[in-house]
């Protein structure tokens, strides 16, 4: 199997998930408080991305700093890595800012989309750079696993802004289309950049994107799944630790 015919495959199931887990929540106009499978297949999906992260992506773009750069002294990816962490927990801030301005609960609820389709669309690219098999089929395993979750929450939210189904139809369409979107866009800047400047880019891109799934598996986590009974944090917290357990030992083997 060729590396690109396995990236149009990962392209399209990425988007049949995306479009299977919107149909529920548009067709009732669900108002969910509490889902407990949910939550747990979130979890679990928050342990898998942290661990794409620190075993897969930021060793990776370590490695190809290096492989590009030479040896350098500075730490590079970690820097990319952290500015992408930055990066989302500015976005997430921005919208806290919100309800000080007029049609707060609109903007609100627009830069919760703006946010979930930047990191639905920075995940495609990574997987798009990169060229080795493996490590693409990480990436692809972390991004499927949050995929369902993360279309299921987007229509939550818009659901709560009291926009029209149209709208929501259109912006569920188009987050889910953000990935494959990624995935195009960092396939074909492979294919046209030279070898070492595709290296880079993908170093750099991956680093960026390890931040920001470090982000999302830990402080958005936390904040968009607080809960009262305690039983149900640890139930959480294991399934988290699976996620991370199970891309620890994918490291030794891809």
């Amino acid at each position: 199997m060729s590396l690109i015919f396995y990236k149009t495959m990962a392209g399209i199931l990425i988007f049949i998930t995306s479009l299977v887990a919107v149909i529920y929540p548009i067709k009732v106009r669900a108002y969910p408080q509490h889902h407990p499978v949910l939550e747990i297949g979130d979890a679990f999906a928050s342990g898998i991305f942290l661990g794409a992260a620190l075993f897969h992506m930021l060793p990776d773009a370590v490695k190809g700093f290096a492989h590009s750069l030479g040896d350098i002294h500075y730490p590079i990816a970690e820097f990319f890595c952290a500015f992408g962490f930055l990066f989302l927990l500015f976005l997430e801030r921005l919208t806290q800012c919100m309800p000080h301005f007029k049609d707060a609960k609109h903007m609100m609820s627009y830069m919760a989309v703006f946010i979930l389709i930047i990191h639905s669309l920075i995940e495609g690219g990574v997987l798009g750079l990169n060229s080795t098999m493996s490590t693409a089929f990480v990436i692809f395993v972390a991004i499927i696993a949050h995929k369902s979750s993360e279309s299921f929450a987007l229509v939550v939210i818009l659901n709560r802004s009291q926009l029209t189904l149209k709208k929501i139809i259109m912006i569920a369409g188009l987050f889910s289309v953000m990935t494959p979107l990624g995935i195009l866009l960092g396939t074909t800047m492979t294919s046209l950049l030279q070898h070492k400047s595709a290296q880079l880019w993908t170093a750099g891109f991956d680093a960026f994107a390890a931040g920001t799934f470090l982000y999302m598996s830990t402080l958005h986590h936390i904040n968009h799944h607080e809960r009262m009974h305690e039983a149900e944090n640890l139930r959480e917290f294991l399934f988290l630790f699976l996620g991370l357990t199970i891309m620890g030992l994918l490291a030794g083997w891809v």
